[in-house]
């Protein structure tokens, strides 16, 4: 495993200063896309619903089941998870203007009486012991910097049979420590784990892994795509936001996926098991 530092201030006011953007760039869906192959021409917000949707179909997520979203963003994926498999979702996020953001969107959507966002820290959740059916986390776990801390407390709320969806980027067996290093430091990442390694911290917490599908090529190797996002919407950004800041985000993007060798992506599911 390889991690650096970053505080859950830092975390925190990024996404404060981040939310509007998220919100014309890909509605909210705060997580990357997916794509099946080049000739899939889906677009880019709905591509990054199939994630969410993923995520929901590894829970085996069914009507009533209280879900956790740990590190929720600006509530696109929770409001998804409620309108397609009819559930009652709690969002977690650090950031006050993601809580207000998240809110406002549960509300447009009439779903304020299942899906509520609060303000927290998934290192320390402000919910009883046992007492969600599901819990998902899509790429929020990124961010921490002791991924057993989280997991724990995601094992302490999660009922018996509980289950656990994580999607992340992963790390690929032949990237070097200091190349991980270098990519974590660029873009404020506290880890990047390999699967091998998820399974082993999620056994160390307690759960039981049952499917992990890696699927990088079509996520994380299929990344690029954004930057025709960025120019289909370059005129809106650039009223909204500043030239300046389109094009550190046109720069941003092409670092950041330029690695799709060394850089994977997982779903991956676990139980909390039955007493």
């Amino acid at each position: 495993m390889d991690s650096t530092t970053t505080t859950t201030d830092d975390i925190s006011r990024m996404y404060d200063e981040t939310a509007a953007l998220s919100q014309v760039f890909i509605d909210g869906q705060e997580h990357l896309s997916y794509w099946y192959d080049d000739r899939d021409d889906t677009p880019v917000v709905e591509a990054a619903r199939r994630i969410t949707r993923k995520a929901g179909a590894a829970l085996d997520l069914h009507p009533g089941e209280h879900v956790l979203d740990a590190g929720c963003g600006v509530g696109a994926p929770a409001v998804q998870l409620a309108e397609e498999y009819g559930v009652r979702v709690t969002g977690v996020t650090v950031s006050a203007v993601q809580v207000r953001e998240a809110r406002s969107r549960a509300e447009r959507a009439g779903l304020s009486a299942r899906v509520e966002f609060v303000r927290g820290d998934y290192h320390r959740l402000a919910l009883a012991d046992e007492s969600v059916d599901a819990v998902v986390a899509i790429e929020a776990l990124v961010h921490a910097v002791d991924v057993a801390v989280p997991l724990t407390e995601f094992h302490r709320v999660l009922r018996p049979g509980g289950r656990l969806a994580i999607t992340d980027c992963t790390r690929e067996q032949h990237l070097s420590a200091a190349q991980a290093a270098t990519f974590m430091a660029d873009f404020k990442i506290a880890q990047l784990h390999s699967v091998p390694e998820w399974i082993s911290l999620l056994g160390g917490a307690g759960f039981e892994v049952e499917e992990y599908t890696q699927c990088g090529p079509r996520v994380y190797g299929m990344g690029l795509r954004y930057l025709n996002r960025v120019e289909e919407l370059r005129d809106e950004l650039t009223v909204s936001f500043g030239a300046e800041m389109v094009d550190t985000l046109t720069a941003s993007y092409r670092s950041y996926f330029g690695r799709q060798a060394d850089i994977g992506y997982a779903i991956i599911a676990a139980r909390k098991p039955y007493r």
